[in-house]
């Protein structure tokens, strides 16, 4: 069909040609028209085509799920180059104090490539050097993944996320507390953001931009991927805490959001992967009531379920092993 419209193009070109300036109007609307069509059918192929890209975009993830890293995982090997995070140092007008922040480079690292970047997020009473912890063992997970083609170059960003301009840490488990960490989605994007992206060389974009976060940092996480989904195209969260809907009687945990708010709109992410241990008795049943949210609402979202870890980096290392395969792809 479409190679017909092609000929026919042509053809009144030719006739154009010709000096037919009687037909010359008709012509060049019939020209015009034809063109537009093929233009219009292209632009329908290539949205389409964009359509299913997104929306099989986080299926092709589910089956590579596995509930814990294998084992060794974590050791170090002969030949793969494992770096240590490094700390900086940025001004937060948000927290109104200099605040500090781990990051993680690629190998071979250069100002003449663009990196992704991974924000993680700590949990509640901890800082950014939580990650860092041997325990945890980030920079060799991720050292392995790189080099086992697993995982994509990127910059890993571990910042420090409790954020109020009268306390500089945080002091207990309540409401202004809480608001504080609650606060970091203003640092992020007014102050950190900013710092990461003048300071290295970043691939920016929703497509090369991720966060996750674990506890507080879990639910912070998704808070920020479901606020701006449109800074951030992939969003994880492992053993995420309570509050991030409102809890009946509970003045501690008001809600960041309605239940309503829990969805998409055009913004919709490559990939929301909630982990979560089914013995965890800090946070509860948070987890499983931000997947039947999400479901309710229906949003598409990856779930791993781990059997016997705790709250804590056996959790974490999983959910890290995991996430970092799916990211940039």
């Amino acid at each position: 069909m479409k190679s017909n419209k092609l000929i026919s193009v042509i053809a009144v070109t030719a006739l154009i040609a010709t000096g037919c300036t009687a037909e010359n109007n008709i012509q060049n609307e019939t020209s015009q028209q034809i063109t537009a069509e093929i233009v219009s059918e292209q632009a329908e192929t290539t949205a389409e085509t964009e359509a299913v890209q997104e929306e099989i975009n986080m299926e092709q993830f589910k089956d590579m799920i596995v509930e814990l890293a294998p084992s060794g995982y974590e050791d170090k090997r002969d030949g793969v180059q494992y770096d240590e995070f490094q700390k900086y140092t940025y001004f937060s007008s948000t927290a109104g104090r200099d605040t500090n922040v781990n990051i993680l480079l690629p190998p071979e690292y250069s100002e003449d490539k663009e990196y992704p970047v991974l924000y993680i997020l700590h949990g509640f009473y901890d800082n950014e050097d939580w990650m860092t912890r041997p325990v945890v063992n980030l920079n060799t997970i991720y050292g392995n993944l790189l080099a086992d083609g697993k995982a994509e170059e990127m910059i890993i960003v571990l910042p420090y996320i409790f954020c109020d301009k009268n306390m500089p840490y945080c002091t207990g488990m309540d409401l202004a507390n809480c608001l504080a960490y609650d606060n970091f989605i203003n640092d992020l994007t007014t102050d950190l953001m900013p710092f990461i992206e003048s300071s290295f060389s970043v691939a920016k974009g929703r497509e090369n931009t991720a966060i996750t976060g674990f506890s507080m940092g879990g639910r912070e996480s998704l808070f920020i991927g479901f606020e701006r989904p449109d800074l951030f195209g992939y969003i994880g969260a492992v053993c995420p805490a309570p509050g991030l809907v409102g809890i009946p009687n509970s003045p501690m945990h008001p809600g960041q959001m309605t239940a309503e708010k829990m969805a998409f709109g055009d913004d919709k992410p490559y990939v929301v992967f909630v982990s979560s241990s089914d013995v965890d008795g800090v946070v509860g049943s948070s987890p499983n009531d931000y997947r039947n949210i999400m479901t309710a609402n229906e949003v598409e979202y990856l779930s791993h379920i781990m059997k016997t870890t705790g709250h804590d980096h056996s959790s974490v290392k999983p959910h890290l092993y995991n996430y970092l395969q799916f990211l940039f792809k």
